[in-house]
């Protein structure tokens, strides 16, 4: 999960590099051509699109810092952390699969949710047995955690 996470950042980065020494160069040429650099449109939005270029890959290199110095190892075994499988029931009723990843790959479609999430935030810590009462903002959401799958594969 970490090394992918990693290599969809590098991939990122990449793209984002190519286009802002070589793309980007050449849209403001072009525009500076057209004259007048106060009233171009053209010119604004490829000064625009490289700041945010700069910004995101700025971004993408410290998030692939940040990950690197991930240790795995001190993800605990026994309780409900990054990478958890939980299964929950809700108010005694259904049961609900979630995955704890990290914001960058939350995609609640898939029962991905973010360890930084209301949900996500209430579980980490957590074990088999225990009961969790999240405020959302549709209300509090009890559960209670019936299974744990921690990344450790357990």
């Amino acid at each position: 999960m970490k090394a992918e996470l990693i290599k969809r950042f590098e991939d990122d980065i990449h793209v984002l590099e190519r286009e802002l020494k070589s793309e980007l160069p050449k849209e403001i040429q072009r525009a500076r051509e057209l004259g007048d650099l106060r009233e171009n449109a053209e010119y604004q939005a490829a000064k625009d699109r490289q700041s945010f270029v700069q910004a995101r890959l700025s971004m993408l290199h410290k998030r692939v810092a940040e990950l690197s110095l991930m240790n795995l190892g001190r993800i605990p075994e026994d309780r409900a952390g990054f990478g958890s499988t939980v299964h929950l029931l809700e108010s005694g009723s259904r049961t609900v699969v979630y995955q704890l990843v990290l914001p960058e790959d939350a995609d609640p479609d898939k029962g991905w949710i973010s360890t930084a999430s209301p949900i996500g935030r209430a579980l980490m810590g957590k074990e088999e047995g225990d009961e969790v009462s999240v405020p959302t903002p549709n209300g509090i959401r009890d559960f209670e955690l019936v299974k744990l799958i921690t990344i450790h594969g357990d």
